[in-house]
Formats: structure tokens, C-alpha cells, sequence
């Protein structure tokens, strides 16, 4: 099924099915201020669901989107120093941080090899207000198949998961179609200094000319 998801009324109309759907450990397709992305509730049943449709392979952990840091909190997410400068600065927005914390109430399979989880604000009003609704976080990763470009609108997320979303496996949101927007700036936050994953949407120049040194 696909959904209209452009307006504050929109969100409206979709939150209960969303929830319910989140909460039957199915899949969610769904707009953000980078890429289409694929998630799910953050339960371990949910992430398999998640893993099996996006042909992700084991080990390979999947971010959390939040809406604030009262949620950040709630799950027991750390900021450090360094991770808070850049918090501060750039969220709500395209950056994900990966960090400490959240021992007993997010599954280790969302943990890299550093022992963080990645974590990103988004900026997607939207998403943000159903995620706040919704009061739980929302895995994340881009809406595609190995090797495939990572999905523009619901129209090729179709095209890519026709049985999914015949099934009533996967719900997608219609958020339109998205510009050309690199993918979130991911920077490692577990360690006593911040270590650059991939620049994307925000540039390493951008990051050190607003948080000097607290950046990688």
C-alpha cells in the first residue's frame, strides 16, 4: 500500500497505520531530508524483516532516525562532548552520529564494530512528527537493493519491492519525488576523538568551521 505523505494532515491520517504496521515488526518506506529509507520498529524480529528485504548481509548495522534529544535520552543514546558541539550545530539535519549507550533498550544488532549506534535527528518534518507520534525511534537505511541506486520517489520503491507491498509487508509513505541530496555526513562518536565515516551532505570544512576542533 502507498500512502500520501506531503502535509500536516497527511501525517495525521497515517499515524495510526503506521504505528500498527511498525508494531507487526513489518517494513515502512518513507521520505527524508537525504534518500527514500527502508525501516522498521528497532526490535530485533523487525530488523531481521528489515535486513531480509533490503538483501542486507549480517553485520551490518542500520542507523536510528529520532525527533530530539528528549528521545535520545529516553533510549539511553550518549552524547560526549564532541558529539554534542556537533549536535547542537547541525541538528535537526543530515548528520548521523554514531554513539554510546542504549545497553537494555536497543538491540546489539544495531551496533557497529566500534560499539555505537548511528543516530540522526532528521530534519524531514514529517517524518520527525510521526516519529514523535509514534514515540519510539526508526531504523534507517536507504531505500534500495545491493548495487542499486538508492530509490528517488515511491514510484521506484514499487518497482523494486512489488511483492513486498502486495503482501502487506512493506507500507510505503508518499512523500514525493526527492532531489539529487547526498547521503547523510556519518562521523564515529564512541572514541575520545571524532572519526570522519563518510562525508556526505555536510562537508568535514563545514563541520570545523562551525565546531573547530570538536569536529573530526
Amino acid at each position: 500500500m502507498i500512502l500520501p505523505f506531503r502535509t500536516p494532515a497527511d501525517v495525521d491520517a497515517v499515524t495510526g497505520q503506521v504505528r500498527a504496521h511498525l508494531d507487526a515488526g513489518l517494513v515502512l518506506a518513507y521520505p527524508t531530508e537525504t534518500v527514500y529509507g527502508l525501516g522498521s520498529a528497532p526490535s530485533a524480529p523487525a530488523l531481521d524483516a528489515l535486513a531480509k528485504l533490503k538483501g542486507r548481509p549480517a553485520g551490518k548495522p542500520f542507523l536510528v532516525l529520532i525527533d530530539g534529544f528528549e528521545m535520545l535520552d529516553a533510549w539511553g543514546l550518549v552524547l560526549n562532548a564532541h558529539a554534542r558541539a556537533m549536535a547542537r550545530e547541525f541538528w535537526p539535519g543530515p548528520l548521523t552520529l554514531v554513539l554510546r549507550g542504549g545497553e537494555g533498550k536497543l538491540p546489539d544488532a544495531l551496533r557497529g564494530r566500534e560499539g555505537g549506534i548511528a543516530v540522526r535527528w532528521t530534519s524531514h518534518r514529517g517524518m520527525a512528527q510521526l516519529i514523535g507520534r509514534i514515540g519510539k525511534p526508526l531504523t534507517s537505511t536507504s531505500a534500495n537493493l545491493p548495487g542499486q541506486p538508492a530509490a528517488p520517489g515511491p514510484e521506484s520503491i514499487e518497482r523494486m519491492f512489488p511483492d513486498a507491498i502486495a503482501k502487506g509487508e512493506l507500507l510505503v509513505l508518499d512523500g514525493g519525488v526527492l532531489g539529487n541530496v547526498p547521503p547523510s555526513t556519518l562521523v564515529d562518536c564512541t572514541g575520545p576523538l571524532p572519526l570522519m565515516v563518510r562525508e556526505g551532505a555536510i562537508p568535514r570544512d563545514e563541520l570545523r568551521r562551525r565546531v573547530g576542533s570538536m569536529a573530526p
